[in-house]
């Protein structure tokens, strides 16, 4: 793999950007590595400042289900951004994609669209507390919900106290009212309500866990949470940043038959541009301002491009009906993965749901924080580098998501097979 441009321009960025990258997962820092540079993607594919080309299973983290640069969603933005970028005023379009989500998942019935799915998340709680005059939230350890301060918490010493802060800069007072519980825990989750409930204002959750490697919710823990929520007057948030519209068309809340209060999306609904949005029951969404008394504001929620980009592609989904055949695609390629690992007495477990997977390097089972971290990194950080070299881009992280795209071919999958078979052995004595 040739690397003299990617190292280059390394060094140019690390000179004027902390770190030289924008988001410190794109360091590389997890797998020991310094990261590429990419010059242009196509389809299933990109290509790095050295030429290099990749099979790409981490597509832009999630959004990009149609493929890079769709045909049909560039020629939508270009026609939007011929007629002006950003007014900072109403457009048609904000209420076409609003409308296309709430026709797409039950539970919502009216959005707010935002820029980014911290900002969705940052709503939704700002939100929940408003709407019940309660100050306490619940998340799950493991579950990321974007850089807002209320959510940056490391657990304490049990399993039903309160969160402290993970990142300098976050006041010990912004963390105190979040209780931080172990994912896939329904158990946790009774005790909590017990010793909180009438100060828990809200549940967050992601119903499916994308930020620790791909984790299922256990049959049980999902409907808990909502009954504990119903019984005691608290809102349940879904963060369905990763999930909306990629496990299917809407959200993953039919799949497990629970609805949440509010929902926030992100990613696939911006079609690769930025975006996010919060949508919910018109009587809770109904107490955000200027209609209620809930702040949250703007200048580029609801952006025309980034928005004209997720009705493209949208209405893509809708009319092609992908995620069946997506899905089909992704068991069989993690079958494969795991035979060939298999064969060569690698230690390995698989977590799939729709067209989302993880390889840990991990006995198994993968249900929660403990134990996804209890993979071996160092053997990730081989494979990733081993698998790089061989042109396939994964996450450079052990603890993320793959995805595929309506424009991953069997092609692709027969070289990323190969591209196994080629490092497998190598893995064994790591």
């Amino acid at each position: 793999m040739r690397n003299k441009e990617n190292a280059k321009l390394f060094r140019k960025a690390a000179k004027v950007i902390p770190g030289g990258v924008n988001s410190p997962v794109r360091a590389f820092k997890a797998v020991g590595a310094s990261p590429i540079f990419i010059d242009k993607a196509k389809g299933a594919l990109l290509y790095d400042a050295d030429g290099n080309k990749y099979i790409d299973y981490c597509l832009s983290w999630g959004p990009m289900i149609l493929g890079h640069a769709h045909r049909e969603v560039l020629s939508e933005v270009k026609k939007v951004m011929a007629r002006g970028t950003s007014f900072g005023i109403p457009t048609r379009l904000e209420t076409e994609l609003a409308e296309m989500i709430v026709g797409a998942i039950d539970s919502v019935e009216k959005v707010r669209l935002v820029s980014s799915g911290t900002e969705a998340v940052m709503t939704a709680i700002r939100l929940a507390r408003g709407c019940t005059g309660r100050d306490k939230i619940i998340k799950f350890v493991g579950c990321y919900h974007g850089h807002v301060d209320h959510m940056l918490v490391q657990a304490g010493s049990g399993a039903t106290t309160f969160g402290a802060p993970s990142s300098p800069g976050v006041p010990k007072d912004f963390t105190k009212h979040t209780i931080l519980l172990p994912y896939n825990d329904p158990d946790a989750v009774e005790k909590a309500f017990k010793k909180h409930s009438d100060k828990i204002a809200a549940v967050i959750v992601e119903p499916v866990a994308g930020n620790m490697g791909v984790v299922t919710p256990k049959p049980k823990f999902l409907k808990t949470i909502r009954r504990k929520c119903n019984s005691n007057g608290s809102l349940l948030i879904f963060d369905e940043v990763i999930t909306g519209f990629r496990v299917r068309y809407g959200s993953v809340q039919p799949l497990f038959g629970v609805n949440a209060d509010i929902t926030c999306l992100g990613k696939i609904i911006g079609g690769g541009f930025p975006i996010g949005a919060c949508g919910g029951k018109a009587r809770l969404m109904d107490k955000l301002a200027p209609q209620g008394g809930v702040y949250q504001a703007g200048t580029l929620s609801g952006n025309p491009v980034c928005v004209a980009a997720g009705i493209a592609t949208l209405k893509l989904l809708k009319q092609n009906k992908p995620y069946a055949r997506l899905e089909k695609s992704t068991r069989k390629l993690c079958s494969q993965i795991n035979e060939t690992l298999d064969d060569a007495g690698v230690v390995h477990t698989i977590n799939q749901i729709g067209s989302m997977f993880t390889l840990f390097f991990n006995p198994g089972p993968v249900t929660d924080y403990a134990s996804a971290t209890k993979s071996d990194t160092g053997k990730y950080a081989k494979y990733f580098a081993a698998m790089l070299e061989q042109g396939v881009y994964l996450p450079p992280s052990q603890f993320e998501a793959c995805f595929i795209s309506t424009e991953h071919k069997q092609s692709h999958f027969d070289k990323t097979l190969s591209a196994i078979r080629n490092v497998r052995f190598a893995l064994q004595g790591i």
